[in-house]
């Protein structure tokens, strides 16, 4: 299990309301054994890759803090794709400077920007790689046809697309990166929606094991392919330890087609 940035403001937004409550949340993610920190500039903006520093750094040896380029925050309820070759190139030496990082271990091009051939996009991080900046590449937000496109240019090691029991519009994509040997990380990975409401299949399911329906959730996602790296969000302790719960909860064949069908 990964672990995703959820100590900024509302929708991603300036400050976390409690500063010393959100590096304690970081800290106690790391002391639970989550090797794995995904976050992007465009969160504060700036702001959850200062604090993962702030509360992290010297960074204990195993774990890999991931991040975003591309997406731009002009206003609160506003992201804006800039995937130039120039601004990603700025982006990742901010990014760099914010962890307090030599290299970034996994660098995600945040959203593909159909004013710039995703070519271009990929190919300057391919030179922040070859410089030594990142070390490994990943896509996000991208259909099979984009995929393909930037593993010509690039070795691509993850693909992050919103993916839950609601969403399954990545699934061909998950097959391939399965089949390629890439990680899929699913963001929004929790949104069940009227599939939790009560008496529902995902309710009994959870009922059944003790659970909550959002552990069963996450438990499907595990199931549903080696590839997969959830990233749950959290904003609490509580709420952390509810998530890394859900590891240990083991569908039936049953149980997996049920929800898979829903």
């Amino acid at each position: 299990m990964a672990q995703s940035e959820r100590h900024v403001g509302q929708n991603h937004w300036g400050p976390p309301t409690d500063e010393g409550e959100a590096i304690a949340l970081l800290r106690r993610v790391v002391d639970k054994g989550v090797t794995f920190i995904d976050t992007a500039d465009s969160y504060g903006p700036g702001i959850s890759e200062m604090l993962i520093a702030k509360a992290l750094y010297p960074y204990p040896a195993g774990l890999m803090v991931a991040t975003k380029g591309g997406l731009t925050r002009p206003g609160a309820d506003r992201w804006v794709a800039d995937c130039r070759p120039e601004h990603l190139r700025r982006a990742c030496a901010d990014s760099l400077r914010r962890l307090r990082l030599e290299r970034i271990e996994l660098y995600q091009l945040h959203a593909v920007d159909h004013r710039i051939p995703i070519e271009d996009s990929v190919g300057a991080l391919v030179d922040l790689q070859r410089d030594g900046k990142i070390r490994h590449i990943g896509v996000s937000n991208v259909s099979e046809r984009e995929l393909a496109r930037a593993r010509a240019v690039a070795k691509i090691v993850s693909v992050q697309n919103c993916y839950n029991l609601r969403d399954r519009s990545s699934d061909g994509l998950i097959d391939m990166c399965a089949g390629a040997g890439m990680a899929f990380i699913p963001w929004y990975p929790l949104a069940a929606g009227g599939l939790a409401s009560p008496n529902s299949p995902l309710a009994q399911i959870a009922q059944s094991h003790g659970a909550m329906p959002s552990q069963i959730a996450l438990a499907w996602l595990l199931q549903r392919s080696p590839a997969m790296l959830p990233i749950p969000g959290t904003s609490s302790i509580a709420h952390l330890e509810e998530n890394l719960a859900s590891v240990s909860i083991r569908l039936s064949a049953d149980e997996f087609r049920t929800l898979a069908s829903l």
